[in-house]
């Protein structure tokens, strides 16, 4: 440079360079602190876990998370080390139609509850007490549910408390009493995930530090605010899978009417925190149409999508990422190191006022000593639960002076211990004309600390009829019982021949009985008794040409009854079992009654049959007394009790196809069916002139449902007899 010497020159170079060492040397910038938020949305919500495969990607760490109902689940399980990929795997396998049905199968119920299900509608439960009539505030109380939550977050090695999390977690709740909303940031996280998720009508709410919680997609479905507030952050990624409003033309009925209203809420405190997103923040809004709150079978769909979401917006993403060893340092930080227990020290059974213990306990095969069994343990505590006691049985793992405690935690109905259940049915056929009836029963429950029960049942109707019952277990375990009866029953039985109805006769019954049984576990039971009592027949219009005369039920009689099919009504899968005997000293005759029945499922189409004989083993059947047969899947193409008499020989084959579904919280399905039948009396009362092996083949369309059966068929048979049906209700 002109005017500048040597020295000058390497001087202002070397002041030069000693600039640049400070820049060479800097730290790099602070990385911006990052929340996370993720909103609810039911099985839309799954869209989450896609979204966390590409951060993870991306290696884009984050500082605190918020989450509301399923974003609640999926934020839950992220933060409490479960990985995207496990997450994916554990939401596809998972079976959400069964977990939202809290009971266990119908096989795995016991048989007190197998015989109120054939009886009385399951939905119409309600408490009757002191305070009138209370009935459960959901469809689901949540059973399975939780259990599920307790699975994917590993309670098994020890429940996750919220503030103990390697990240700051909220979960966002709505208080039902209220309607504040709720921040969830410390305490059980499996109970916060559950309590976020509890959508109003469908799932109970959550009792929870005397608040009643409900879904938070009410208040705050995309929680935004939470997580400026929890940890101060610069940068927000908020997510957003909520369901989008129904057009007009589609809100057609009260459901869907309060479906909208519900969205309409939800939208506007979404379209709130939408407000308060800035141009520096990311939103991630997934193409999820076409998969419904309810399409929790297409979760691996809505991943794929909210990773397809993710993707697009990659670059934004990526500003946030940091380098691969630091995130790998940041990602062991969330991993769950916790072995599972090796051992279980005690057992305890807490929280119990009315039900004793002994009778929960029974239902467990977990041994104190040995490793704890989840899967074991999850299905007898759903077992615990079809006892009908409990609004919930859940578990939790404690440390007690270096001993490792199981402890169950059943939470008993509110709204028992007495209950009021209801019944119903109305029956349409050709020949009979249409009948109907309604039924009541009042069941008290716990009337001493071994399990005594109590029933009162009254019927109008077609059927009139009254009984009281008692039911005494003999010791803790409930296997063996005393009962007592008392029954009044008056129905019509038609007196065929030809096909045409001669006659028409009222027949009342009034029995006494008291037995002595055991209970054989879920298979059934058995008994042993005896049973005085007095039928009166008389004929109310028509020819009388059977007896009319009063007859004695006096006798001795036993039972043997066992049912392992999977459902009441439609069964896709198992057995039953059926033998009965009385034994009439005084009219000289005893009667046995023996019926089995299977059914197989491959895809969507069940296979069934059914063979049974009824018949005296001593003298002769009376006709009050006989076998009987007609009616739908009994001989169809014949009226109900319209082939009446002694050695009675029955068989069936059918084959049905799965034609739908039950929606999300209700179990069964709707089937296209056909059945062949072929049947022998030995000795006729009725139909005299119907010799030999009679057939009858029927096509049907039924399932079941929660008002019970419903079925529309039609029977015919190669000797011309013929009829129609329509069903609704219990038997």
């Amino acid at each position: 440079m002109p005017g500048m010497t040597t020295t000058s020159l390497r001087l202002a170079t070397f002041a030069t360079l000693l600039a640049f060492v400070p820049a060479l040397h800097a730290e790099p910038a602070p990385r911006p602190r990052v929340g996370l938020v993720l909103s609810g949305g039911g099985a839309r919500g799954a869209a989450h876990v896609g979204v966390l495969e590409v951060m993870d990607r991306l290696h884009v760490p984050v500082d605190c998370v918020a989450g509301t109902s399923m974003g609640a689940l999926v934020a839950g399980a992220w933060v409490a080390g479960v990985p995207p990929q496990t997450m994916r795997e554990e939401l596809g396998k998972a079976n959400w139609h069964d977990m939202f049905v809290d009971n266990p199968a119908y096989a795995e119920l016991n048989y007190r509850n197998k015989q109120l299900e054939r009886r009385y509608l399951s939905g119409t439960e309600a408490g009757f007490g002191l305070d009138g009539i209370v009935s459960a505030q959901g469809v689901v109380t949540g059973q399975k549910i939780k259990l599920f939550f307790n699975t994917i977050v590993r309670a098994q090695a020890g429940e996750r408390d919220l503030a103990k999390l390697p990240l700051p977690l909220s979960m966002i709740a709505t208080d039902i009493g209220s309607g504040e909303r709720v921040v969830l940031r410390s305490g059980s996280l499996t109970q916060a995930m559950r309590a976020s998720m509890a959508v109003p009508g469908l799932l109970l709410p959550l009792d929870l530090d005397g608040r009643r919680l409900v879904d938070g997609g009410i208040v705050d479905n995309l929680p935004v605010r939470e997580v400026h507030e929890r940890c101060g952050a610069e940068v927000v990624i908020a997510v957003n899978v909520g369901s989008p409003l129904l057009r007009a033309e589609e809100v057609t009925g009260v459901l869907s009417l309060t479906a909208q209203m519900v969205a309409i809420l939800t939208e506007q405190n979404v379209a709130q925190s939408l407000a308060t997103l800035t141009d520096g923040d990311i939103y991630i809004k997934p193409d999820l149409s076409g998969i419904s709150a309810g399409d929790f079978d297409r979760s691996a769909e809505a991943a794929d999508r909210g990773r397809a979401a993710a993707e697009a917006l990659a670059p934004a993403l990526a500003r946030l990422a940091v380098p691969e060893a630091q995130y790998a340092a940041w990602r062991r930080r969330m991993e769950d190191h916790r072995p599972d227990i090796d051992r279980v020290d005690d057992i305890e059974i807490a929280g119990l006022n009315r039900v004793s213990a002994d009778a929960l306990r029974r239902h467990l095969q977990q041994r104190v000593g040995e490793a704890l069994n989840t899967e074991e343990l999850n299905r007898d505590l759903v077992r615990a639960y079809g006892d009908g006691y409990y609004q919930g049985v859940d578990y939790t793992l404690l440390t007690v002076r270096d001993k490792r405690v199981l402890r169950i935690t059943p939470i008993e109905k509110p709204w028992g211990p007495d209950y009021l259940r209801l019944g119903l049915n109305f029956d349409s056929n050709v020949s009979q004309g249409s009948t109907y009836s309604m039924r009541a029963g009042y069941q008290k429950t716990w009337l001493n600390t071994l399990g005594a029960e109590a029933m009162l049942e009254l019927e109008i109707g077609n059927v009139s009829a009254a009984s009281l019952q008692f039911y005494q277990p003999l010791e803790p375990s409930q296997t063996w019982f005393v009962q007592a009866d008392a029954n009044y029953r008056r129905e019509r039985a038609d007196v065929f021949e030809n096909d045409h109805r001669i006659a028409e006769y009222l027949v009342s019954r009034d029995t006494l009985a008291l037995r002595l049984g055991a209970n054989l576990g879920f298979y059934g039971q058995a008994s042993v008794g005896r049973r005085r009592g007095e039928l009166r027949p008389r004929v109310d219009t028509g020819d009388a040409s059977l007896s009319s005369s009063r007859q004695p039920l006096d006798g001795w009689e036993a039972t043997l009854d066992l049912d392992q099919l999977d459902q009441l009504h439609f069964p896709s899968s198992g057995w039953a079992a059926r033998l009965g005997w009385f034994s009439s000293t005084a009219r000289n005759y005893a009667r046995l009654d023996a019926d089995a029945r299977m059914a197989w499922s491959y895809g969507d189409w069940v296979l069934g049959t059914r063979a049974s004989w009824t018949g005296s083993t001593r003298g002769t059947l009376p006709v009050w007394d006989a076998a009987t047969l007609g009616g739908f899947l009994n001989m169809s193409a014949y009226a109900s009790g319209q082939l009446r008499g002694d050695d009675m020989r029955y068989g069936q084959l059918r084959a049905e196809r799965i034609v739908g579904r039950l929606p999300l919280g209700l179990r069964g399905d709707m089937r296209f069916g056909m059945a062949w039948e072929r049947a022998r009396l030995g000795l006729l009362y009725t139909e005299t002139q119907r010799s030999g092996w009679l057939d009858s083949a029927t096509a049907y369309l039924g399932g079941e449902t929660p008002i019970g059966a419903v079925y529309v068929g039609v029977g015919r048979s190669r000797d011309g007899a013929s009829n129609a049906y329509l069903f609704i209700g219990t038997p």
